[in-house]
């Protein structure tokens, strides 16, 4: 992957030393996702849902815990029928809740790319417009796959301002905040917060 990019960029950078007439500039889609209004209230819907998640898991978790104690404490003086039940319908239980863990995990997914999808797109028209209005041939972006794909650039090739101004959104100056919850394979859908700051 990273010699892919490698490759990329390379590729960028004979087009333009062959053709000086096209005009380049870079955006950051996460700085500007973490600026857009819309994204507090992705991140509030989905802290809502996995809430609601994590207390139905809770309550099978409780319910089996309940269960298991119960049958470890009275498992001298069962009697063989008893037992055997007991112990099928705790295999049952913990069956169910690997299950609902699962279906958790995929319903926060779900959910999380149902409501970040306009966003993207919204991202995605607003860089469009923007660099067509600049007669922007080329729209870097600072990272791809997690690597940097802009090594260096004059800021003043920094698109991202332009862009949030082209959605409505003022700029905050410095640093940005940005949580962007993600769906957790535990019990626990709660998972810490991703900061993300506008590179210099």
């Amino acid at each position: 992957m990273k010699k892919l990019v490698l490759l990329v960029v390379f590729g960028f950078t004979a087009l333009i030393t062959n053709a000086q007439e096209i005009k380049v500039g870079y955006a950051d889609p996460d700085y500007i996702m973490g600026q857009l209004p819309e994204s507090k209230q992705v991140e509030s819907d989905l802290k809502t849902l996995q809430t609601q998640l994590k207390t139905q898991i809770d309550t099978k978790v409780q319910e089996f815990q309940r269960k298991a104690k119960d049958y470890n404490d009275n498992y001298t003086t069962m009697l063989e029928p008893v037992r055997q039940n007991t112990e099928r319908e705790l295999q049952q239980l913990q069956q169910n809740l690997e299950k609902l863990q699962q279906d958790a995990q995929t319903t926060i997914q779900a959910k999380q790319q149902a409501l970040m999808q306009p966003l993207y797109a919204k991202i995605a028209k607003g860089i469009e417009d923007v660099a067509k209005e600049n007669s922007i041939s080329l729209v870097l972006s600072t990272q791809v796959g997690g690597l940097d794909v802009v090594l260096f650039a004059d800021e003043k090739l920094d698109i991202s301002d332009l862009v949030l101004k082209k959605l409505g959104v003022t700029p905050k100056p410095a640093e940005t905040t940005t949580t962007q919850p993600a769906p957790n394979t535990t019990t626990n859908t709660n998972k810490p917060a991703t900061t993300t700051t506008k590179p210099k």
